[in-house]
């Protein structure tokens, strides 16, 4: 459904004169006629508003059928579809930014309402099947003309000023991305997740409509307003989208809850693990190392940053670390080698990690890690969200802002030593039958790095269950950082958490390197 704002301007305008007492006595003047009240400005108030009535009404999906030939689309041929490029929005405005339409078809079947906000008023964009090449894809004649978009991609010179590259979509669901400069599309951010990793179907919420507020010609940001909705939930979003060598999208966000909410999960992000040096099981594939995000960094409310490698493990793998106004988390790719990729193509090497920065106290909770099964890359089987202490009841109100940074590296995140590797194997005396597990974890930094070489440095190692052993800590001269050692003999068949970390004396040298090992069989 499209929206309008019906604008009711009022005059107000008041004469007003006292007689003369005498013919010499002084008259009053007459009073100025009252100011036109200015013109009402679309905002984020409006789609506040339009969320929490829509919280007070039967949840109506509007996915509708598709035509056959939009509706069979597979991955490729929905691809080759392509939005005109001289048809972009503002294309002949000469602004910084574009914005470009997505068809529907393939998996995605749910019209999206778009308007432009100009000058404070928001307008429809209208649909041409026009707007669309589409490639080498039989076209029927009986095509309808009233289709609708899926969703839209924003352009902006982000390399150099004569080119417009894309740096933003939203499509799908409330899925969206971004890059900076130097990148490759890879995670993905989420509006919200719901009941995510439950032994019950997840709930997607979808953006049903966005208002694109039309930017001036010195404008280094482009505001998107969209209208969330689901079985569950409503909510209202304003996206400040910021290109740039780390691009950032910083995210307002007012949620209605229609319905109890299982799990309530917060500034989501999905990526995909297929395989890496963590490997707990066999993958035939002649790359190293095959990810979008190699990890989850997490910094808490007390100060501690904590590493957290990722994996595909052989059965479904749910990790919470609970805190309390969290300073960040996200889901990072650390390794930038090709050489641990070999993959010229995919380029895993340039995908954007994503940094979470909650904007004002989250209170308790926890942040959340899923890690599912997969035996393909084409699947995203990893997810990372916040979840607040307290389940969301029916009727409820909440608000969370958060600023999202998309980037290669940021020096600032983990400022002591990080984890620059993880690896496990076979302890003991290596026999490949061994049950003994030997975890062997890398740490570099500007600090480590100026250490002399016989600095006492110890490992503190912990595991919740098993014995830890053989636990040594020593210059690694190939990184000029530290290598941190252990083994670890498992207890039965119970998974075990996993910390360690350097220290100096009293002072922690590094983040704290977290993993829960569950085995092999």
């Amino acid at each position: 459904m499209n929206y309008r704002i019906l604008l009711s301007l009022f005059l107000l305008a008041g004469l007003g004169c006292h007689p003369p007492d005498s013919i010499g006595a002084p008259s009053v003047p007459e009073a100025a006629p009252a100011a036109t009240p200015a013109p009402k400005r679309f905002n984020f108030v409006d789609v506040r508003r339009r969320a929490e009535t829509l919280a007070t009404q039967p949840f109506q999906d509007p996915a509708g059928t598709l035509p056959d030939f939009l509706a069979k689309l597979d991955y490729d041929q929905y691809r080759d579809i392509r939005f005109k490029g001289d048809k972009s929005l503002w294309r002949d405005a000469g602004l910084p930014f574009e914005v470009q339409f997505a068809p529907l078809g393939f998996l995605f079947n749910r019209q999206v309402a778009i308007n432009v906000v100009t000058d404070g008023e928001p307008k429809p964009v209208e649909y041409a099947n026009d707007l669309f090449d589409y490639g080498r894809n039989q076209v029927p004649d009986n095509l309808p003309k009233d289709l609708g978009f899926a969703g839209f991609k924003v352009l902006y010179p982000l390399h150099t000023d004569n080119h417009y590259d894309e740096v933003a979509v939203f499509l799908g669901a409330s899925y969206f991305r971004a890059v900076g400069q130097g990148q490759n599309y890879g995670l993905s951010a989420r509006g919200l997740a719901l009941d995510t990793g439950l032994p019950k179907p997840e709930e997607f919420p979808y953006f049903r409509e966005f208002w694109l507020e039309k930017p001036e010609k010195e404008a280094t940001e482009l505001i998107a307003y969209a209208l969330m909705d689901s079985q569950s939930v409503t909510g209202a979003y304003r996206f400040a989208i910021r290109p740039g060598v780390a691009t950032q999208i910083e995210v307002k966000s007012s949620i209605f809850a229609r319905d109890k909410v299982q799990k309530f999960g917060v500034a989501p992000l999905t990526s995909m693990f297929f395989h890496g040096a963590m490997n707990e099981r066999f993958f035939d594939d002649f790359r190293p190392q095959v990810h979008d995000s190699d990890g989850l960094l997490l910094a808490t409310g007390n100060g501690e940053w904590i590493w957290r490698p990722l994996n595909n493990p052989p059965r479904l793998r749910i990790s919470a670390y609970q805190n309390t106004n969290p300073r960040g988390f996200g889901l990072l790719q650390r390794d930038r080698g090709f050489d641990n990729y070999q993959d010229l193509e995919a380029h895993y090497q340039t995908r954007p990690s994503i940094w979470v920065e909650p904007m004002g106290d989250w209170g308790k909770g926890s942040v959340e890690l899923i890690e599912i099964p997969s035996d393909a890359e084409r699947y995203d089987n990893i997810a990372a969200f916040w979840v607040p202490e307290k389940p969301v009841e029916a009727g409820q109100q909440l608000e969370f802002n958060y600023r999202l940074s998309f980037f290669l590296d940021l020096p600032n995140l983990s400022p002591n030593g990080r984890t620059l590797a993880s690896r496990v194997g076979a302890g003991g005396a290596g026999d490949l039958n061994s049950e003994v597990r030997r975890f062997v974890i890398d740490f570099g930094g500007e600090g480590l790095r100026k250490l002399p070489d016989d600095a006492p440095v110890q490992a503190v190692v912990s595991a919740s269950t098993g014995k830890v052993q053989s636990v040594v800590a020593h210059r690694n001269s190939h990184s000029g950082g530290w290598r941190l050692s252990f083994e670890l003999v498992p207890q039965g068949s119970d998974p075990s958490e996993l910390r360690c970390f350097l220290k100096l004396g009293d002072d922690v040298l590094t983040e704290t390197w977290s993993y829960q090992w569950t085995g092999v069989k």
